[in-house]
């Protein structure tokens, strides 16, 4: 199948939506059923993943357990209750914070345009925060889970828990838009003046692919992008055709002061660089779930049709080496950016946000880092995702990591020149293949060649 990027927009959805508001949303957006999907979902709930019975792993689960047994602490503030300590104990910048005014969280109702919700995030938490709100919604982006989802009372009163979701986040969180497996997804939305989507009018699931003007409706954007235009910082006023959006008016913002009162958050911006961050991260680590899942599922499917059959141990099938294949080539074309949208004009942002990301490295003699900007024409400087040093890439089964490694150094050493990575430039892989071949650990014997 084509790896074209396709505009999925959602057109039908009135009574459908009306029923999915009343269901937890973090972060993003609720979705609406799409039946043309380039990833069936997977039966997650079953052997071998066990998604809710399962013990999560990672920072959120070993800080909710260190709360539990009284191990640790968090300080409560009167105006954001327990958010600072949260993102201190989790190492969330408060530079990262985004405000979303949708009305697309399961606290809702607290939500408008003057009130938004603040996100942040690091390489594997997200945390929502809304004013007033009874919880501060969190999720991991968990080895062998996908995405985990949580929430702790913002009650001074009541010792904080960390409570694990048993079900209702993934009625959203899993589908064609976080590709078919417990995940996360930035949402753009014709957004009314109380924050209502005008869902009829259709919704974007938004990454690095992603046209500007589909981009970011229902967020508040704080950054330069010269003459590009998106959907940010703007209300839908016309009822009858909301698309019809002022464009102009939410370019190009640097102060939101004039829009909302920002006193209440813990920093006054919405950063664009930020955002575009979020984009890309959010489909990577799905697309790193989706191969841990469809790796671990065909060997469970392999290992039971090998007993029944009276078949070697180890039988691989036609079906489960096409699946594992499938898997890491999507991958592999995703966090070597491909079908990245090109930027016409030099994005800024106004925060602290692209300093604080690219000083966390790692770097290599050079002073290099998968995590340098570019923003000019495009978003990295080395346009490799800079997840493949996350624990989720590194807990995905051999199988399926073997075949990522193989093909991603095809193409960092120019042995494979598709027309789908026509966008490196043979400078481009070379640095990328230095950059990794330094600062990553588990690389293959081969990748020590020189070329």
């Amino acid at each position: 199948m084509s790896t074209k990027h396709v505009r999925r927009k959602s057109l039908d959805a009135t009574r459908f939506s009306r029923k999915m508001l009343g269901m937890p949303v973090l972060f993003l957006s609720c979705f609406l059923p799409n039946a043309s999907s380039s990833h069936a979902q997977l039966d997650f709930e079953s052997a071998p993943i066990h998604y809710h019975s399962a013990l999560p792993s990672g920072r959120v689960q070993t800080f909710a357990e260190e709360l539990e047994s009284g191990g640790a602490e968090l300080a409560y503030d009167e105006q954001h209750g327990y958010l600072p300590a949260i993102l201190q104990h989790l190492d969330v910048p408060v530079s990262s914070q985004m405000l979303v005014f949708s009305k697309t969280s399961f606290q809702l109702r607290r939500i408008t345009p003057r009130r938004p919700r603040a996100v942040y995030f690091n390489d594997e938490v997200y945390i929502g925060w809304v004013q007033n709100g009874d919880v501060i919604e969190i999720s991991s982006a968990d080895p062998r889970l996908g995405a985990v989802f949580y929430t702790i009372g913002q009650q001074a009163a009541e010792p904080p828990r960390i409570v694990r979701d048993r079900g209702q986040c993934i009625a959203c969180h899993a589908s064609s838009r976080t590709s078919g497996v417990p995940g996360h997804l930035v949402r753009s939305v014709y957004a009314g003046r109380t924050g209502q989507p005008f869902f009829g009018s259709g919704t974007f699931t938004t990454d690095h692919r992603s046209p500007f003007p589909e981009r970011w409706g229902g967020w508040y954007v704080t950054g330069t992008h010269g003459q590009q235009r998106h959907m940010g910082n703007v209300i839908a006023t016309n009822r009858t055709h909301p698309e019809e959006l002022d464009r102009d008016a939410g370019a190009n913002v640097t102060d939101l002061s004039d829009r909302i009162d920002t006193e209440p958050y813990l920093s006054p911006h919405s950063d664009i660089v930020a955002l575009m961050v979020l984009e890309h991260q959010t489909r990577m680590h799905n697309l790193i779930t989706r191969a841990n899942f469809e790796a671990r599922s065909a060997r469970h499917y392999d290992k039971t049709m090998n007993e029944a059959m009276g078949r070697p141990k180890e039988h691989q099938s036609e079906s489960s080496v096409r699946r594992i294949d499938t898997a890491a080539r999507q991958l592999v074309e995703y966090m070597l950016f491909g079908e990245e949208l090109a930027l016409t004009d030099p994005v800024h942002g106004t925060s602290a946000f692209a300093a604080e990301f690219s000083a966390r490295g790692p770097r290599d003699s050079q002073g290099r880092s998968l995590r340098d900007f570019d923003l000019s024409k495009r978003i990295m400087k080395y346009p490799c995702s800079y997840l493949i040093y996350s624990e989720s890439f590194d807990g995905l089964p051999d199988k399926v990591k073997d075949r990522v490694f193989r093909r991603l150094y095809a193409v960092l050493s120019g042995e494979d020149q598709s027309d789908t990575f026509a966008h490196l430039s043979a400078r481009d892989r070379q640095a990328i293949r230095e950059i990794l071949r330094e600062t990553k650990t588990g690389l293959p014997g081969y990748w020590a060649n020189e070329i």
